[in-house]
């Protein structure tokens, strides 16, 4: 099989490409990605020149050179995007160009080269907060920031594709991921990386706001399988059934840190800030047999060694 990723430079996409060329290592595979300030290569050095493996730098607002990638691809999985929230209200526009017009332009490559595949990475903010209950696949799309509403706009692109043109095309909502190689503005690797050199943790509000935690090699693992099983036109939830209030999980990695909760700052709420996020995996389950595999606690104590033990990836990003 061969497979285009865009944004696999990225933090989830560098992931999903160690995992396919870990688990399929005779797929081709292409990356296309723009390089922006969340594109990274040191996420890939290690597989850089893999046989089976092809970086290409470009925009997939780029007609040009995405159809000049698609062809002879038998799939295509979209996980470029603008992702932090903090900067689509500050700036919106990037979003809506990659997120929205970049699905566009990878949608119309999918159509005119017939590809057999296309996969859209999404998210369960789309959904809006939710107070009580979790959120099944069939429910209202309710994005409440920019960056939300953005991915929702891309994934109502996809289905009018499905419902026109009839493409074969997949939508995977998951939850909050964390892991290796995750930009250090995102708030898990903001909070272990600032405890290990000893500044602040700025926490949102009353830190009461819950998300669920999906480890990204499950995460890999599910979209994976969607991938290779899940069924055209369909959308399927990935959570991680690991749903913990952001103070909590901050105390956590303090204390597997062994660093005292006194570096917690209360800090001035995001504007919008949604309260709980919570997804219902059932379907994902039932139809391809997909569970979390890891150990929320192990997986965290993995990720917090990771951080430690690689200070030269993540220092020279944060300044």
């Amino acid at each position: 099989m061969k497979i285009l990723v865009t944004g696999g430079a990225g933090f989830i996409g560098s992931n999903f490409i160690h995992w396919m060329i870990e688990n399929h290592p005779f797929y081709k595979i292409i990356n296309l990605d723009k390089l922006t300030y969340a594109g990274n290569l040191d996420n890939l050095k290690d597989i850089e020149k893999n046989a089976n493996y092809k970086f290409v730098k470009g925009d997939i607002c780029d007609a040009k050179i995405v159809n000049t990638l698609i062809k002879g691809v038998d799939a295509v999985l979209n996980f470029a995007a603008e992702t932090h929230v903090d900067r689509s209200i500050s700036d919106a526009a990037a979003f809506i160009k990659t997120d929205v017009f970049g699905a566009y332009v990878l949608l119309e490559a999918v159509k005119k080269h017939n590809t057999k595949r296309f996969i859209q990475i999404s998210t369960d903010e789309v959904y809006g907060s939710v107070i009580k209950g979790s959120f099944k696949e069939t429910d209202m799309l309710n994005p409440t920031n920019p960056y939300s509403a953005s991915k929702a706009g891309a994934e109502l692109l996809v289905n009018s594709y499905r419902n026109t043109f009839k493409l074969p095309v997949i939508v995977t909502r998951s939850s909050n991921i964390f892991g290796p190689y995750q930009y250090p503005e995102k708030m898990m690797p903001l909070f272990i990386t600032n405890a290990i050199e000893g500044k602040p943790l700025p926490l949102y509000g009353d830190g009461k706001n819950v998300r669920d935690w999906l480890y990204v090699k499950d995460n890999c693992r599910g979209i994976d399988l969607v991938l290779h099983k899940g069924r055209d036109g369909q959308i399927y939830n990935i959570s991680g059934g690991n749903e913990t209030q952001n103070i909590k999980l901050t105390r956590t990695i303090l204390s597997i840190m062994g660093k005292p909760e006194s570096l917690i700052k209360p800090v001035r709420d995001r504007l919008g800030h949604d309260r709980r996020y919570s997804i219902d995996s059932g379907k994902i389950r039932k139809e391809l047999g997909w569970k979390p595999e890891q150990n929320f606690r192990v997986s965290l104590e993995d990720t917090v060694k990771w951080y430690v033990n690689n200070k030269s990836w993540w220092r020279k990003l944060k300044k």
